[in-house]
């Protein structure tokens, strides 16, 4: 792979020519949360509850990668502004060491805290138990989903995002295999039910991790940024990688922890408010893909561009991105409210289920356009480098959600419609706070 300078220009098509490539690695992963979720449909309305609590609990931990991998992802951008390949080189080994610590720690705590927080606050406990089972199995593909977001980190921060797209389709292919062989006992493997879906993620996670180490091999992008030249280790580098991150891995992890207290007071009202929760979960990851896909991008090149020195054009680029994100994210609102029954029935579940599910759709569908250009501004913030207002936006957000979902949801015992207007309140808050600091100029010549 032959040396090129990384700077960035800040036109529409650099913006489209980084997002559309994030926004297909993005799709992957989502159809995979899908297929966990139509193959478990199969088994009943239980198995459908249960996952919406197992997946947002392991979203938990999947969601600290992302921190790392978002902290690492602007550190890189700024030295590809700067034109400094080898650095990133450097940069990139170590953030890999520090995703296999974070990814230890994770495993321990799924199993000595989370079985007692679990079985104190669900109250099926039929459910907690087959809650915390797959939760025993599945915590073991984080070593391999912390590894893999790191390529994440690599290639949308040196503009390399057309790589992306290799490792997402084989984890793609594997899990949709898998989840029918090991759940339903098909090709010969033995019948496992609901913890299938665990063994068949975990093996794709390691096979979208192994794909995607022999692209960055094949294509030479090891030997253009020094990848693994020196076996080093540098603890400046890890505690850089950590300052930067730190901030953002408990940003995200508050959010999907408070997620988690929200799945909880969703099952308080019973196993059909839960499956049909952890269906618009599916819904947000899906049609929010494009937001996060131009967040990434939104993140990678005001960092870029600072580094070349033109915070100028920052606010202008931002501008950019947030109003293309919106535009993809109105399209995707109306087809899911001219046809939400076809989403709807593939989970298997009947005309009653999606007749009560249609209304939140409705209204998870509305928070989308909020989340489109909300997250570009909470990553700009991300690229300025300042990552503990990320934190500050996060916990002020958080508080508002808590308190609105706990008033409606377990003091007034409002519906599970009126529950998940709490996303309104979540990204208008966000949006606010992001958009203040950015226009407020405090960002500017910050390390």
């Amino acid at each position: 792979m032959k040396s090129k300078d990384l700077r960035l220009q800040t036109g529409y098509k650099q913006i489209l020519s980084l997002a559309m490539p994030i926004s297909l690695a993005l799709i992957v992963p989502q159809i995979n949360f899908i297929t966990n979720n139509v193959f478990l449909g199969g088994l009943g309305e239980k198995a459908l509850a249960s996952a919406a609590i197992t997946g947002v609990y392991y979203l938990i931990f999947a969601v600290i990668g992302s921190g790392l991998n978002n902290g690492l992802q602007s550190l890189i951008a700024r030295k590809a502004g700067e034109n400094q390949p080898k650095e990133i080189g450097k940069l990139f080994y170590h953030g890999v060491w520090a995703a296999l610590g974070v990814s230890i720690i994770g495993i321990l705590i799924s199993y000595t805290l989370a079985p007692m927080i679990l079985r104190a606050t669900i109250h099926n406990q039929v459910i907690a138990e087959e809650v915390i089972g797959f939760i025993f199995i599945r915590i073991w593909g984080l070593p391999f989903l912390y590894l893999y977001v790191m390529r994440n980190a690599l290639l949308v921060g040196t503009n390399q995002t057309k790589f992306l797209v290799w490792g997402t389709l084989s984890e793609a292919i594997a899990n949709i295999f898998f989840d029918y062989a090991f759940i339903y006992g098909h090709f010969g493997f033995p019948k496992m039910g609901f913890n299938g879906a665990a063994y068949a993620s975990i093996i794709a996670e390691a096979t979208g991790l192994l794909v995607i180490f022999a692209v960055i091999h094949a294509k030479g992008i090891n030997k253009a940024f020094g990848l693994f030249e020196n076996w080093k280790l540098e603890l400046s580098s890890i505690k850089l990688i950590l300052l930067k991150s730190t901030p953002l891995i408990l940003q995200f992890a508050l959010s999907i922890v408070t997620w988690e207290y929200f799945y909880i007071l969703i099952e308080h009202h019973g196993a059909r408010d839960l499956a049909v929760s952890n269906t618009m979960r599916n819904v947000f990851g899906l049609a929010g893909i494009f937001s996060w896909a131009f967040a990434a991008t939104a993140n990678t090149m005001v960092s870029n561009v600072i580094g070349q020195g033109k915070q100028e054009e920052v606010m202008p680029l931002v501008k950019r991105i947030a109003k293309v994100s919106a535009s993809f994210s109105i399209t995707l609102i109306v087809i899911l409210n001219i046809f939400p029954g076809t989403l709807l029935s593939m989970f298997g579940q009947g005309e009653d289920f999606i007749a009560y599910a249609t209304p939140v759709l409705r209204v998870v569908s509305s928070a989308l356009f909020l989340q489109s250009f909300s997250v570009v501004w909470l990553n700009a913030v991300t690229g300025s480098g300042n990552t503990v207002v990320n934190l500050i936006i996060e916990i002020v957000t958080l508080f508002a959600y808590i308190l609105y979902v706990y008033l409606v949801l377990e003091v007034w015992n409002m519906s599970i419609t009126w529950g998940w207007v709490s996303e309104w309140v979540y990204w208008i808050c966000m949006f606010s706070m992001a958009f203040w600091y950015m226009r407020s100029g405090k960002w500017k010549n910050r390390n």
